[in-house]
């Protein structure tokens, strides 16, 4: 009878004790938290199998290897991926030298540490590979089961419990853990309702909780998922909320209060109780011998819960001529023109105010307002959007930076947008800060510009960043930017193509200078064109040409440098600048469906001058 087998004839008849946490161990004897753990089990492999042999002997059934995080992904950020084989094989020979024949040895196996789409760069192919290559060399090594623990998106668990059948087949034992907040939601916003009817339906043999924010709510959460599936369940919690004590977190439920909640785990049905972060032998210790009596509670039926209406079926999206004044202009086929106004520095933004009123006057569409331009420190530029919308009877066009923002706050600020008025948006990923003023700041970059757009589509159909309903739903006209000049070309058309399958509905090109340029983008997307407003830029002078091409890679013609070098003023530069800016315009009106006009220097004049070449619309 193979181990597997065994494995699963025990959880029919009994309660499975499995081990504790190994980071805490590990932390507590020494080990500094920027090592990478998983590497102990070469370099440190008597210290690894101690803490086994310790849990062992406080009565764990099951212990789980030291590979949390020994998947292809992480370890490559240690420079440590050419060892992943070794690792793993290693971790999965200490904990069965420890294990011998009195426990069960589980290869554990935790996320990747990366966003995978639609909110990151990794595709699910890509995700499931990783784990499948880490799986194999569990399997390889003699694992009696796999754990997948501490999931906080479904998605993501979907592709290892995928790959963990593909390397181990199906008599591989698949434990598939998620860990939850205080409501008993995973990470993303996913609910019981809704993960543990994935968990039922994908080919995982027990379904459980572990990692989270203590026994109670656990418990709490483990009750709601009894009734949703028949499937084993496992529960293995946190000792209780850590606590900051002299810089350390130190967790403070004791071995006896969490040996009560694994009672109650008992009671309610769990057939695998164990811990995570803060539990010792000495938790293992008291709850194997508080639940040690205790017989396993059979479910012998099912409880059907009727799913509620408001999660039956997302929104469908607001059509772009219903989305503001200008997704209709851009649903008609209307060219149009926005100006870019940068926020104030400080928190008068009267000039810039004033500047989108002559625009207004002038007939201009929008004004279109950068998110911290070059990593700089601005006025909001949601606030100077909703200032510009209130005092100057135009609309506004929002870009939105994920640099600054977690994805909660961009999901917060997002749904403030859309309470205000804010329609429009340029989904952008943001300047690095070095290239800034604050070069030492904290940049965030939860997910990119393609990330983002997938947020606000998910928005857009009234559903968060997990796919679940929020009551309600954003209107917001998605928007895009494309560089026709970048030096990676091939990777930009990847680029682009990824955010108009993600929901953008129109683009906006960095400064065109070059046509060639402009029609070689519009040649390359042609098979999935969106409208397109191509960046205007009237330039100031010829240094400022010298910016462009050097600092910012805008290419700019020869002639046209030529000509702003023979200037022979800052006034006749600017008069060339307009000038170079106006037949620009004339020679691609034909080609996209609006310019977008930059005002150098906050020079607003020069911009409405630049639109008079547009003619009439």
């Amino acid at each position: 009878m193979s181990r597997s087998h065994e494995f699963r004839r025990q959880l029919g008849q009994r309660v499975l004790i499995a081990d504790g946490a190994m980071g805490t161990m590990l932390y507590a004897r020494g080990v500094f938290i920027n090592r990478c753990y998983d590497e102990l089990n070469l370099s440190a492999p008597d210290l690894v199998l101690g803490i086994h042999r310790e849990y062992v002997a406080a009565g764990a059934e099951i212990l789980e290897t030291n590979t949390f995080g020994a998947n292809p992904v992480r370890l490559a950020s240690y420079g440590l991926a050419d060892k992943l084989e070794a690792i793993n094989q290693a971790g999965v020979r200490l904990a069965r030298e420890a294990a011998q024949d009195k426990a069960f040895v589980a290869g554990s196996v935790g996320p990747l540490g990366v966003r995978i789409e639609p909110l990151g760069p990794m595709s699910f192919q890509e995700a499931r590979e990783a784990f499948r290559r880490q799986i194999v060399a569990l399997v390889a090594a003699g694992v009696d089961l796999v754990i997948l623990e501490t999931f906080g998106r479904l998605d993501e668990l979907r592709e290892a419990i995928f790959a963990a059948r593909e390397a181990g087949g199906d008599e591989l034992v698949v434990v598939a853990e998620v860990t939850v907040d205080d409501f008993g939601r995973m990470p993303d916003g996913t609910d019981p309702e809704t993960f543990v009817r994935r968990l039922d339906e994908w080919p995982a043999d027990v379904i459980g909780l572990n990692c989270s924010v203590g026994p109670k709510v656990m418990l709490e959460t483990i009750e709601r998922m009894m009734a949703l599936s028949a499937k084993p369940m496992s529960a293995m919690p946190n000792a209780g909320h850590p606590a900051t004590v002299e810089g350390r977190k130190i967790y403070l439920g004791s071995p006896e209060y969490m040996a009560q909640y694994a009672r109650r785990f008992i009671q309610a049905g769990v057939r695998i109780v164990g811990g995570c972060c803060g539990t010792t032998p000495e938790h293992i210790r008291a709850i194997r011998a508080e639940t040690r009596s205790l017989q396993p509670v059979h479910r012998r039926f099912r409880v059907t819960v009727e799913e509620p209406a408001a999660r039956q079926r997302a929104f469908e999206p607001a059509p772009m001529a219903k989305k503001s004044r200008l997704g209709a202009k851009l649903a008609e086929g209307r060219f149009v023109a926005f100006v870019e106004i940068l926020p104030p520095r400080g928190a008068d933004a009267s000039r810039e105010i004033e500047g989108a009123r002559l625009c207004a006057a002038h007939g201009i569409d929008c004004i279109n307002v950068p998110d911290g331009p070059r990593a700089s420190a601005r006025m909001s530029a949601q606030v100077t959007c909703q200032l510009i919308q209130q005092h100057a009877g135009i609309e506004a066009v929002l870009h939105f930076c994920c640099r600054d923002r977690n994805i909660l706050g961009i999901q917060s600020e997002l749904l403030g947008a859309q309470a205000v008025g804010i329609r429009n948006l340029i989904c952008i990923t943001g300047d690095p800060p070095r290239m800034g003023s604050y070069p030492s700041a904290t940049a965030v970059f939860d997910v990119d510009a393609i990330g983002l757009v997938n947020i606000v589509s998910n928005l857009n159909r009234g559903l968060d960043i997990g796919g679940n309903p929020i009551g309600s739903q954003t209107a917001f006209l998605i928007g895009v930017g494309v560089n026709p000049g970048a030096l990676n070309f091939e990777e930009e058309m990847r680029r682009f193509a990824w955010k108009v399958e993600a929901g953008a509905e129109y683009a906006v090109t960095q400064p065109v200078f070059d046509l060639m340029l402009l029609e070689r983008l519009l040649k390359r997307i042609e098979s999935y064109r969106i409208p397109v407003i191509a960046g205007v830029w009237p330039l100031a002078s010829y240094r400022n040409a010298e910016f462009m091409v050097n600092e910012l890679r805008v290419p700019v013609p020869e002639p046209y440098l030529q000509r702003m070098r023979r200037a022979e003023s800052g006034e006749a530069a600017r008069r060339e600048g307009v000038a170079i800016a106006q037949e620009m315009i004339r020679e691609i009106r034909h080609m996209v469906q609006g310019v977008q006009i930059s005002a150098p220097f906050g020079r607003y004049d020069l911009a409405v001058e630049v639109a008079q070449a547009i003619g009439p619309r």
